[in-house]
C-alpha cells in the first residue's frame, strides 16, 4: 500500500480524492459510508422491533441520500453556481420539507405498527428534530464538497493559464531581444568588411558560432552558466577584434565545479553586455573598457557588469538600454517575481550593472 510520508504528499492525495475522475467511484463510497455511520448512530430506528427496524433505517438512510445527491448534482450546479441564491435556498428548503414530510408519512402509516409497544407513546416530534439534525449536515457537507471541488479545479485552471501566458510572454521577450542582438552583430560585420576583410572572416566565425547557441541552447528553459559566460567572451571579444583602445575582462573566482552544474535562463546577461559593449565608446579614441565579474555565493548568483563612459556623453537609466532593458527586467520579474535584486547606477565615468538572482 503506497503510504504518504509527508504533508505535502497527503495534501496532494487529498486533492485527487476531490477531483480527479479515478478517484470517482472511492469517492462516493467514502461519501456513503460517513452518512451511513452518520445514521447508525441515531436513535429513531431502535425504537422498532427486528428486522424492521433495518428497513426503516434504509429507507431513511436512501431518503438523505437522494436529497445529497439532488443537492450536488441539480441545485448546486444549476442554481448556486449560477448565482441565483434565493432560488437555490428556496428550493433546499422545500427539498427538506417534502423528504422529512414524506419520512414522517411514511413512519405514521407503514411503520407505526412495528414501534416498541413501550416507545409508542414517544413523541413524533423528537424523531423530527432529530431527522432535521441529520439533514443539517448532509446538505452542509454535500453543499461545501461541490464548492472545494469546484475552487480546486477552477484553481488548477488558472494555474494552467497561468503557465501557459508565462512562457508565451518569456518566449515572445526572449525573441524580441536576440533578433536586436544579431541587427547589431551584423552591423559590425559589415563596418569590418570594408576597413579589414581577414577580421571580418574571423567575426563571421565567431557569429556561427552565436548562431549554434542561439539554435540549440537558447530555446532551453535552462542552460549551463559556463555556456552563457562563454558566449558572454565570444561576444566582448569580438567586439576587441573591431576596437583598438579597448580592455575586456570577465573573470570569477567561483570553483569550476560549482559552475558547471548551474544551471540559468539562457541570455540573461547579454542585454547588459551588450549595452556595456555599445556605449563604452570613447568618442575620441580613448581607451575604454567592459568589466564582468560572476560569482557564486550563497545559493545566489551575483553578476556585476562596469562600462567605462564619456563624461561629456553620460547617458541616463532610461535610455541607457532601450527596449532590450525593459524587455530583460520585465524577463526577470517574471522568472524570480520578487526574488531578484537589480540596480543600475550610473556616474560621469563608469555605468555600473549589480544584478543577484537565486539559482
Amino acid at each position: 500500500m503506497l503510504k504518504y510520508k509527508s504533508k505535502e504528499l497527503r495534501d496532494h492525495f487529498f486533492i485527487d480524492l476531490l477531483i480527479k475522475d479515478q478517484y470517482k467511484i472511492l469517492r462516493h463510497i467514502v461519501f456513503l459510508l460517513f452518512f451511513f455511520v452518520l445514521l447508525y448512530f441515531a436513535r429513531f430506528w431502535h425504537w422498532y422491533i427486528e428486522p424492521y427496524r433495518y428497513v426503516i433505517m434504509v429507507f431513511v438512510y436512501l431518503t438523505l441520500i437522494a436529497m445529497a445527491y439532488i443537492n450536488i448534482y441539480i441545485l448546486v450546479p444549476f442554481f448556486f453556481f449560477k448565482t441565483r441564491y434565493i432560488a437555490y435556498f428556496a428550493l433546499l428548503i422545500l427539498m427538506g420539507v417534502v423528504s422529512l414530510n414524506i419520512i414522517g408519512y411514511c413512519f405514521d402509516h407503514f411503520f407505526s405498527e412495528y414501534k416498541i409497544e413501550a416507545l409508542k407513546s414517544e413523541d413524533r416530534k423528537g424523531g423530527l428534530y432529530e431527522g432535521v439534525l441529520m439533514c443539517v449536515p448532509i446538505i452542509f457537507i454535500s453543499t461545501t464538497f461541490k464548492l472545494l471541488q469546484k475552487w480546486t479545479k477552477d484553481n488548477e485552471k488558472i494555474a494552467e493559464l497561468n503557465n501557459l501566458t508565462l512562457n508565451m510572454e518569456l518566449k515572445e521577450l526572449r525573441n524580441q531581444i536576440n533578433p536586436h542582438f544579431l541587427f547589431n552583430m551584423l552591423n559590425n560585420v559589415k563596418a569590418l568588411i570594408r576597413t579589414d576583410p581577414e577580421k571580418a572572416t574571423i567575426v563571421i566565425i565567431k557569429l556561427s558560432e552565436f548562431l549554434r547557441y542561439q539554435l540549440y541552447e537558447n530555446n532551453e528553459e535552462k542552460t549551463l552558466l559556463t555556456s552563457e559566460i562563454e558566449f558572454l567572451s565570444n561576444f566582448i571579444n569580438l567586439e576587441k577584434i573591431r576596437r583598438e583602445n579597448f580592455n575586456v575582462d570577465i573573470k570569477t573566482e567561483t570553483d569550476k565545479k560549482l559552475l558547471n552544474r548551474t544551471f540559468i535562463p539562457p541570455n540573461l546577461f547579454t542585454t547588459f553586455v551588450e549595452n556595456a559593449v555599445k556605449h563604452s565608446v570613447e568618442i575620441d579614441g580613448g581607451m575604454s573598457y567592459v568589466n564582468i565579474n560572476i560569482e557564486i555565493k550563497n545559493q545566489h548568483l551575483y553578476f556585476v557588469c562596469v562600462n567605462s563612459q564619456n563624461p561629456n556623453y553620460s547617458l541616463s537609466n532610461e535610455k541607457f538600454g532601450g527596449l532590450g532593458l525593459a524587455n530583460i527586467k520585465r524577463r526577470l520579474e517574471l522568472l524570480y517575481q520578487d526574488k531578484f535584486d537589480l540596480k543600475i547606477q550610473s556616474t560621469n565615468q563608469e555605468y555600473i550593472v549589480n544584478l543577484i538572482i537565486p539559482i
